[in-house]
């Protein structure tokens, strides 16, 4: 059975992702900005009361529902420094979010993008927030785990979700723990940015069970192709990082019989503890999932195929972090295809796919994909004018294009770190009293995962763990043999 799942959106970048996020969800699950369902009703002959219709969408993951099912309110905790990112998402949605689960510090107004600062504020509040947390899990009857979305660069979203991390998986070990983690491009306005990211990287690779990972460069090409609008913004990167999440979702909200709950989507992904870091890939970002764009109108005309899809998802164009990676190694990769397709289409990409694609000498080369369902609200939506039978692809990918965004991070904190530049504003974090060993043992964890990534390509990477022949009943050869193949022989997993 599908379990809850609490989302925890820290600072300004994860409240205007979160705003997105459920965004997406109210409009893929026929509900207003209030929280009300205008899901169709008719009358009862006895009564002439107004009955709700069967939903054949389970909104239990991510909604509360009140009222009889006539009103929603999301498993959500919104948590920043400083108010405005709040007071917009609350404006935008009146009456949706749980006041209770809301706050902001009443003694300062932000982190001033200062890593230390908000992880102190993190771990003086830290029992004001497992106590929301506590309360929201009380209302779930099969909790599940934790997403939380956040900016690695900035100070709440960086030192307060680093914070949060840590007392997450030390109060809560057996629950599933994701991020969806915005890291910053090439160009950034906050000097102290290497260092937010570094020590935040510790914390994703020490205490997440999955880390997706959006940069800031992949995101802003993307608007512009997407959105074909120069004056692109935020809100535009947001709708393609909401997109993604509204996908890597769908099995959970409208379930099949694979794929319908967090460990089970994620366990095909992550072959090990430190591999956890995982590249996202969308295409092609429609009507449904951004807003006041024509994206790609005419590309529907050819009417794309299951395959089309696919293959296009393997375009670095595609990506949502851009890596300079030639010819990466996989180890394990998932897609999510949305719409009306043809089973054949999909067995034909899964054949060309293992062929394009490079995977590490250990792994299964399997390609897991879902075939995800269209939310019928949204199809209601559909005017004559629009392409009916569009095909939408998500990719989650673990493989050594993450190494881009790592090794971009770890040059950019040695570049200031030699020079001992900007020091001063951590000097007054609680971890920092010491010295600069924080920095130091942070530092050494990225490059031990940096380390992994590349141990990880060789022939060798699993002989410690994997079981001798002598040690196995069966016959080896006949049970590995057919890996490639499931069930029903069609090799869609």
């Amino acid at each position: 059975m599908t379990g809850e799942i609490i989302t925890l959106q820290i600072g300004q970048c994860g409240n205007h992702v979160g705003k997105q996020f459920w965004s997406q969800l109210a409009d893929e699950h026929g509900l207003n900005r209030s929280g009300e369902s205008t899901q169709a009703t008719t009358n009862t002959t006895d009564n002439n009361a107004k009955t709700n219709i069967a939903r054949d969408d389970f909104t239990t993951p991510f909604f509360k529902e009140n009222n009889n099912s006539t009103r929603y309110t999301p498993r959500a905790i919104m948590i920043d420094m400083e108010p405005s990112a709040i007071f917009d998402v609350q404006n935008h949605f009146p009456g949706f979010f749980d006041d209770r689960n809301t706050w902001i510090s009443q003694g300062e107004l932000g982190a001033g993008n200062t890593w230390a600062k908000g992880y102190d504020c993190g771990t003086t509040n830290e029992d004001t927030f497992l106590n929301m947390i506590d309360k929201e899990i009380d209302s779930t009857e099969n909790f599940e785990g934790f997403q939380i979305i956040h900016s690695v660069a900035g100070g709440t979203g960086s030192g307060l979700g680093s914070s949060l991390l840590e007392a997450i998986s030390e109060r809560y070990p057996k629950k599933f723990l994701s991020t969806y983690s915005v890291f910053p491009g090439k160009e950034s306005e906050v000097v102290v940015q290497p260092y937010n990211t570094i020590l935040t990287l510790r914390r994703l690779a020490e205490n997440s069970d999955a880390a997706i990972i959006f940069d800031n460069n992949a995101l802003l090409d993307l608007t512009g192709k997407v959105f074909r609008d120069p004056k692109t913004d935020y809100d535009h990167t947001n709708q393609l990082i909401a997109a993604t999440m509204s996908s890597i979702t769908n099995s959970i909200r409208f379930p099949s019989y694979m794929y319908c709950s967090m460990p089970s989507i994620f366990s095909t992904l992550v072959p090990s503890p430190d591999l956890q870091f995982l590249s996202p890939s969308f295409t092609p970002f429609t009507s449904d999932y951004v807003t006041q764009t024509q994206t790609h109108h005419n590309t529907y005309k050819r009417n794309n195929t299951a395959y089309d899809v696919l293959l296009d998802l393997l375009d670095p164009s595609n990506s949502l972090i851009s890596s300079h990676v030639n010819n990466p190694t996989y180890f394990n990769v998932f897609n999510t295809i949305i719409g009306n397709v043809d089973r054949n289409d999909i067995t034909r990409a899964i054949g060309k796919i293992q062929q394009r694609i490079n995977f590490a000498p250990w792994a299964s080369n399997i390609v897991h994909v879902n075939v995800g369902r269209r939310s019928p609200y949204l199809i209601e939506k559909k005017t004559n004018n629009t392409c009916t039978n569009e095909i939408n692809g998500m990719m989650l990918a673990s493989s050594t294009q993450i190494l881009s965004v790592l090794d971009r991070a770890c040059k950019t904190f040695d570049k200031i770190f030699a020079k001992k530049a900007f020091l001063k504003t951590f000097e007054d974090g609680n971890l920092f009293k010491n010295g600069q060993d924080e920095f130091i043992a942070s530092r050494e964890v990225v490059q031990n995962v940096i380390d992994e990534y590349l141990a990880a390509t060789g022939e060798d990477y699993l002989d410690e763990v994997l079981i001798p022949d002598e040690n196995m009943f069966g016959d080896y050869n006949d049970t590995v043999g057919h890996k490639n193949i499931d069930d029903e022989g069609d090799n869609i997993m």
